[in-house]
């Protein structure tokens, strides 16, 4: 999974200091001179991936008909807790539902939810 990133230094200090994911790489793209090409480690062996394009005006993000709804990001119980009170203290809206899912928006709107399931489980249920 790729997103744009409309500031570097912000998505960093959201995605690696709030969220507690570590940024492992950041590199040129090499499809647009100027642009960074950055990755977190959001466990479970996957990387979630952002690209900048300064210069261009790619606009806020916005969710559209078979487009991104959301992405979902297992962590264990005692994470998830902790991460709810870090984004309660940093002041992001998010809303928990069934008191295993948080969701909110990351700087540049695109909206995350936080699973207190292990993967390939969902609110206690097998779904792989």
């Amino acid at each position: 999974m790729a997103l744009i990133s409309s500031d570097v230094e912000r998505t960093i200090k959201f995605y690696q200091e709030l969220l507690e994911f570590p940024l492992t790489e950041i590199i040129e793209n090499r499809d647009y001179k100027g642009s960074s090409h950055f990755f977190f480690d959001i466990g479970n062996g996957n990387l979630l991936a952002f690209f900048d394009f300064p210069g261009l005006d790619l606009g806020p993000y916005q969710e559209v008909l078979g487009g991104l709804h959301h992405i979902a990001i297992s962590v264990d119980p005692a994470t998830w807790e902790r991460l709810r009170g870090k984004l309660e203290m940093a002041g992001v809206p998010h809303q928990i539902e069934s008191g295993a899912s948080i969701y909110f928006k990351d700087p540049d709107g695109a909206r995350l939810e936080l699973l207190a399931d292990h993967l390939g489980e969902m609110y206690g249920a097998r779904v792989l």
